[in-house]
């Protein structure tokens, strides 16, 4: 968090150079600057993610955003297991008459 209120501070002071009228060196560093903060933010977002997923690993709920994302379709669909799920009805007339198997003569 150093770094980065360092870069803050220097992108600070680089906008002041800008505004009375600083080298076009001082210009053209704006931009690397701004870059770097950005690097800095996403390697502590990756981070700071990476802590939760580990917190969250085993629990039986999680935030949405460490949900997988699939598709709205993908996640409203039935479970292998709740596809496959047979009624009361089903399962009787399975019993009473089962597949026929019937062998042929060679």
């Amino acid at each position: 968090m150093k770094q980065l209120d360092d870069l803050k501070q220097e992108l600070a002071a680089l906008r002041v150079a800008k505004v009375t009228g600083g080298a076009a060196s001082k210009l053209s560093k704006i931009r690397v600057v701004r870059k770097s903060i950005a690097r800095v933010l996403t390697v502590y977002h990756q981070n700071q993610k990476e802590n939760l997923r580990k917190l969250y690993k085993n629990k039986k709920y999680k935030p949405k955003d460490l949900r997988p994302k699939k598709t709205r379709a993908t996640r409203r669909a039935l479970t292998k297991h709740e596809a496959s799920l047979k009624t009361q009805k089903e399962l009787k007339k399975m019993r009473t008459w089962p597949m026929r198997l019937y062998a042929v003569k060679a």
